[in-house]
């Protein structure tokens, strides 16, 4: 899967790119392929797990190393395929852009949702405000002391206990200053849904929308709803690059 993202990435015509290991089997194939590696021990957290989200709670850290030197940093997981360079499709004017576990416009950048307690009579009816997590796989950082400040508690967060890194990121990062939590301040971008793609609104959605296919052009698309990973990355391959208009076909919109 790893390879595959590579050449991904560099079909995109991306240059700029380097894979961080924390696997020293790993950082010694990027060095017989001549990938640019940076390999780095991995930090004692609550989760130790070898798992995906362990391996991910482990990433924070790192990319405040690249942070404070000033460096903007576009954060991959693996299980994304580049499609077209993605430098030449960010906005580049908070210091958050990430992609969106929602769907559509509606989950992806927000609504208002009514809650009704009869109860309380003429002020039965209230508010909140609703939108679905970012996920925590794909998004560009700026370097800023909000932006270190995310990275650090994030991290804190992790050592003390085993969360799941997305839950924590999302909280961190949206969750109000209240007594003594105090929020980082980090200014915030949803990635266009159809340009840093998510694989349930290309599998469940987009793909059944003829239309809508024609004109698609995504940049990057992240296969994390999605446990067959590897043959979704190489479909969508089939598809964008190699135009392949049947490859995704043979896929159920969720998984078995």
């Amino acid at each position: 899967m790893l390879k595959t993202w590579i050449d991904s990435v560099r079909q995109a015509g991306v240059s700029n790119f380097l894979v961080v290991a924390i696997d020293e089997d790993v950082a010694g194939t990027m060095k017989k392929m001549g990938v640019p590696c940076w390999y780095r021990e991995p930090r004692a957290m609550a989760d130790n797990s070898q798992d995906n989200h362990g391996i991910s709670s482990q990433k924070f850290h790192m990319l405040r190393e690249f942070l404070v030197l000033g460096y903007a940093v576009l954060l991959s997981d693996v299980d994304v395929v580049t499609l077209r360079n993605p430098f030449e499709n960010l906005y580049r004017d908070v210091d958050i852009e990430g992609l969106s576990d929602g769907f559509d416009e509606r989950s992806a950048y927000g609504w208002n949702d009514g809650v009704d307690d009869p109860s309380m009579g003429w002020s039965r009816f209230a508010q909140t405000m609703r939108i679905f997590v970012m996920n925590s796989g794909l998004f560009f950082a700026q370097p800023s002391s909000r932006t270190v400040a995310l990275m650090d508690k994030i991290t804190a967060r992790l050592e003390r206990a085993k969360e799941w890194d997305q839950a924590v990121y999302n909280e961190v990062m949206f969750f109000p200053s209240h007594g003594e939590l105090r929020n980082p301040h980090v200014s915030t971008r949803v990635m266009d849904i159809d340009t840093f793609m998510n694989s349930k609104t290309l599998f469940k959605f987009a793909r059944h929308n003829l239309r809508r296919m024609e004109s698609l052009r995504p940049v990057m698309v992240h296969v994390n709803y999605h446990p067959d990973k590897w043959e979704r990355m190489l479909a969508v391959v089939e598809r964008f690059q190699n135009g392949n208009s049947k490859a995704l076909d043979k896929f159920p919109d969720g998984s078995v």
